[in-house]
């Protein structure tokens, strides 16, 4: 009996002693990790800065949105199930991530999704499923859909910009992030701590464009419409404002739209008007003109006997379609796009004086615009060039360029020789709407003021009836342009077999006071013809011709030159 009693007593001893330790010793870390579980940090998310047009126009913005949250340690293991069948279809989420997010008893907090639709959140929180809760937060919209996608790009399911503008000016636009630590109740409400547990958000600018909604919406017509009539692999359309380098549109085809991107093709994700390089053709004559004129002593009237094809060491090159010999003025080459005539104008001057000038109207460089992904096209050094080289390049093959980069070629002639660098960012708009202007873009004299005009004048000619584009023509409006067509490369035998034809045509009005430029470019037409005086000076009169109007442009009414096509002997 006393040996039962010594033994319980000793007993007693061991539980009251883990009792005086875990009330004394231990209650501390007890007491620490009890609230560690209670405190939980929770995002307070910045809002995204607004991306509009030069006008204020809204094309990205943020809107609010609200995050569903869970607390597994208030959701029974018999009630799992009907909140996965509730939760996963309605916010589109995998039904065995979502039972194992909330499978965790241990866990007081966890996000099951962002950028939930208000009316959504009330629907879940309607549902009354303990445990479950909703949090405001901000999601990205797209008022315009597809409307300047290539440019403006798309906000990803993280909350960063992932394509476009987004994505280049994300640290402008996206402001900083804040948090603050609150305490969950045993029946899961929030209860925010002192300011110390607290960083506010700080929110993003906005970021103001150059283009202009209803400009863009027209040329974004135009270029789908188009693309889808010809059959082309993709096209695009510039407006420029030659003066100050400011696009005014930026239209690519086929697009995307960024509020469902997840739902398109990610090759459609990109910046095409920068990203892509391809062969300018006739329209790259102009900086041949520019060179031959400035350093080579030819003027307009210069004539020469040029035939349908010549030869150069061991090539052949060819007109684009076979002709009797015949005598034309240097203005007529440009007008009637002689690729013969371009080259023996470009002996008048070096290789190297040549490259320069291309150099000098941006070739081989990139335009600077914020563009995730620009190509600075391919231009190589003379040394780099081979016996022939400097031919195909005197009439734009053999180089490359991408968009812009040849829509500021044009700007630069219709500017008076002064090439102003592309600008596409207006500015920056603070939190209580201070407008920060971008630095003033960077300009250069390219060639001087009377080659410039003398190239205008000789552009007039090429949309005459006796150039190549008589189709850019505009009633009342003096018009100056080129055209273009360029063989497309052939990756299966690296020659231009088969390779297909960008059509392309470049032009501003009034030719006489350039206030706007047009660039369009197709890739790869299929149906119809692919020459750039029928496949892409149609799309230029009909954006050029809403561009004027919108802009309140009214003809000069002066005549235009009269360009001598053919040489008198």
């Amino acid at each position: 009996m006393n040996a039962a009693l010594l033994v319980i007593a000793f007993v007693l001893s061991l539980f009251a002693g883990r009792l005086v330790q875990l009330q004394t010793i231990e209650s501390g870390r007890y007491t620490a990790e009890a609230m560690e579980r209670r405190l939980q940090r929770i995002d307070l998310p910045a809002t995204r800065g607004d991306i509009t047009d030069a006008q204020g126009n809204p094309l990205a913005m943020t809107v609010e949105a609200r995050a569903i949250y869970a607390d597994p340690s208030l959701i029974e293991a018999d009630d799992r199930q009907p909140v996965v069948n509730a939760l996963a279809p309605t916010l589109g989420l995998d039904p065995a991530t979502l039972m194992k997010k909330i499978s965790k008893p241990e866990t007081r907090f966890v996000y099951l999704a962002h950028g939930v639709r208000p009316d959504q959140a009330r629907l879940i929180t309607s549902w009354d499923f303990p445990g479950i809760g909703t949090l405001p937060e901000y999601r990205r919209e797209y008022p315009n859909d597809s409307l300047g996608a290539s440019v403006i790009g798309f906000v990803n399911d993280t909350g960063k910009g992932a394509a476009g503008l987004e994505s280049s000016m994300n640290d402008v636009l996206a402001g900083r992030d804040g948090w603050q630590r609150v305490e969950i109740s045993p029946g899961g409400q929030h209860i925010p701590m002192g300011k110390d547990q607290k960083r506010p958000s700080e929110p993003g600018r906005g970021v103001r464009l150059t283009l202009e909604r209803d400009l863009q919406f027209k040329a974004q017509e135009a270029i789908e419409k188009q693309v889808k009539a010809s059959g082309a692999k993709s096209g695009s359309v510039i407006v420029m404002d030659p003066r100050t380098g400011e696009m005014l549109a930026m239209a690519s085809a086929p697009g995307f739209d960024p509020n469902q991107y997840a739902e398109s093709d990610d090759a459609l994700w990109g910046s095409p008007l920068v990203q892509e390089a391809f062969e300018p053709g006739s329209t790259g004559k102009v900086v041949t003109a520019a060179a031959v004129m400035e350093k080579g002593g030819v003027t307009p009237k210069t004539p020469y006997t040029v035939p349908d094809k010549i030869k150069k060491y061991d090539v052949v090159f060819r007109d684009s379609h076979p002709h009797p010999t015949e005598r034309l003025t240097f203005a007529g080459v440009l007008a009637t796009s002689s690729n013969v005539g371009t080259i023996m104008a470009s002996e008048s001057i070096t290789g190297q004086q040549l490259h320069q000038t291309l150099r000098d109207f941006g070739f081989g460089a990139k335009t600077g615009l914020p563009l995730p992904g620009e190509t600075p096209g391919l231009l190589k050094p003379p040394g780099q060039w081979s016996g022939t080289d400097r031919y195909p390049i005197a009439f734009g093959q053999t180089v490359s360029v991408n968009a812009v980069q040849m829509a500021s070629v044009y700007a630069s002639i219709a500017n008076g020789g002064v090439r102003v660098a592309p600008a596409i960012v207006a500015g920056t708009v603070g939190e209580d709407e201070t407008f920060t202007p971008s630095p003033a873009p960077e300009r250069k004299r390219v060639i001087s003021t009377k080659t410039a005009r003398q190239i205008s004048d000789m552009l007039e000619g090429v949309t005459t009836d006796e150039g190549t584009a008589p189709k850019a023509q505009i009633e009342g409006y003096r018009v100056a342009g080129k055209t273009g067509t360029a063989e497309i490369v052939n990756p299966r035998c690296g020659c231009y077999d088969g390779g297909g034809y960008i059509a392309s045509f470049a032009g501003f009005a009034p030719a006489d006071d350039p206030q706007l430029v047009v660039q369009v470019v197709l890739q790869d037409p299929k149906r119809g013809s692919h020459y750039g005086g029928d496949a892409a000076a149609p799309v230029f009169k009909d954006v050029m011709s809403f561009a004027l109007q919108s802009e309140k442009i009214p003809p000069t009414g002066s005549r235009p030159p009269i360009v001598q096509i053919h040489a008198r002997d």
